[in-house]
């Protein structure tokens, strides 16, 4: 009975290595958009496929790894962003943002993707998260409301209050005249 278990937790172990081989890419990426930051990003998909494998047996039942871990990941970080203030998460990132920006030329397109997500950074987890679900995941009302546990209505009403806000900010005003030109 003992080699059973052994041979079933083997296979399990084997189906999700080769699951985060195929995904870490993908995952990271994904983590870089919630998060904006490289390295938590990589705590973040850490953090989460620790929760996937976990319950990767039911996982695995359903058939959609990968939508089941986006999923995860998009609650992980609005859980982890309640953690914090968003005073202390916001100064953290401007000062980064600061030591890493560079006055070269060929650095303009970088410029504008960080402006982006510092301007993301303003926003309460739950309405970034939205708005990269729906518009850099590019996943509809009811899949985006699917991956943040919500309704459709909570979603449509989480994206309608981020617009309003990134509309009332010079930087965002000024990004998308910039892209306009």
């Amino acid at each position: 009975m003992g080699d059973d278990t052994t041979g079933a937790r083997a296979g399990r172990d084997a189906d999700f290595t080769a699951f985060v081989d195929a995904s870490w890419d993908r995952l990271h990426r994904y983590g870089y958009v919630l998060t904006a930051s490289p390295a938590e990003a990589e705590e973040l998909v850490q953090e989460t496929l620790v929760k996937v494998y976990l319950a990767w047996h039911r996982i695995t039942a359903d058939g959609s790894p990968l939508a089941y871990t986006r999923s995860a990941m998009a609650r992980t970080h609005v859980s982890r962003w309640r953690a914090l203030t968003r005073r202390t998460a916001l100064e953290e990132r401007l000062h980064l943002d600061r030591l890493s920006r560079s006055e070269e030329p060929w650095q303009s397109r970088a410029e504008d993707r960080d402006a982006v997500w510092r301007l993301l950074a303003l926003l309460p987890p739950r309405q970034r998260a939205v708005v990269v679900l729906r518009y850099y995941e590019d996943l509809s009302e009811r899949a985006t409301a699917d991956a943040l546990g919500c309704s459709v209505g909570t979603v449509k009403s989480q994206l309608s209050r981020a617009l309003q806000s990134l509309r009332g900010h010079e930087a965002a005003l000024a990004l998308v005249k910039e892209e306009s030109r």
